[in-house]
């Protein structure tokens, strides 16, 4: 079943030098933009990280500092990228976790803040742990009844991706919507304020710390019971996206207290 979309949709994935959305970087992005037409462009990009990338992770992705020695770094690709982004919602396989906040940090060490409020995010693999929990090489296969060849390629990942929500659209459909709303709340594990689930709302809609000794605890108790809090999120090696979370709540519990 093909995506009914309002606007294009751009299903992508990452190769890093880590999994640290703070520390590393990308090392080749591959896009898929769907547009609601059904016509499709698709890019992939391999990138200098400007540091050298761990043996263990070229053991999955397969690319060496040879390989990217060549290539233009971030920034030389951030402008192009954002724009090929503008106006589009996203999807990935594990995107929410990594791709999009890592994406986002690259961004913002270029001085491109990624518009996060006003675009629908899909997961595909939350969609599929919820319903099969398994990996995207056995989604391919369960889903799409194919062997994924060049598994961790970027390429060969967002073109795996793309089809399985598709099939994933004919196998469920009295479960799912073919609607990217629906699918970016359903695809969506925890209720997160920040891309990393720093900071999630409860039941109630509050803001509510989710690691560390304050789990659990409203994170707007945490923040007047000890003000140092704020500075310590901000000095540590946390994502961009969870600081400017956080930035925000705390200017907002300021003018709230200066209005009262």
């Amino acid at each position: 079943m093909k995506l009914k979309l309002q606007r294009p949709l751009i299903f992508f994935d990452l190769e890093t030098t880590g999994v640290n959305v703070a520390s590393d970087r990308i090392v080749e992005i591959s896009m898929i933009k769907i547009h609601p037409n059904g016509m499709e462009d698709t890019r992939t990009i391999r990138i200098n990280p400007e540091c050298h990338i761990p043996e263990a992770s070229t053991a999955v992705h397969g690319i060496t500092d040879e390989d990217v020695k060549d290539c233009p770094t971030f920034k030389d690709v951030a402008s192009d990228i954002f724009a090929f982004f503008e106006g589009c919602d996203v999807g990935g396989f594990n995107s929410n976790k990594l791709d999009v906040p890592m994406l986002i940090e690259e961004f913002q060490r270029c001085k491109l803040e990624f518009d996060t409020m006003n675009r629908e995010f899909i997961d595909v693999q939350n969609i599929f742990h919820k319903m099969e929990k398994r990996t995207l090489v056995a989604a391919y296969k369960f889903y799409c009844g194919k062997d994924l060849v060049n598994a961790h390629s970027a390429q060969a990942d967002t073109r795996a991706t793309l089809e399985v929500i598709e099939a994933q659209l004919d196998r469920y459909p009295d479960d799912l919507q073919n609607d990217v709303h629906f699918l970016a709340e359903f695809s969506r594990l925890n209720n997160n304020i920040d891309f990393d689930g720093r900071f999630v709302y409860n039941e109630q809609g509050e803001e509510v710390v989710n690691f560390g000794k304050h789990k659990g605890r409203k994170l707007r108790e945490v923040l007047m019971q000890e003000p140092g809090y704020y500075n310590w999120i901000q000095r540590g090696e946390f994502s961009r996206n969870t600081k400017q979370v956080l930035t925000r709540i705390w200017l907002n519990m300021k003018y709230q207290s200066k209005k009262n």
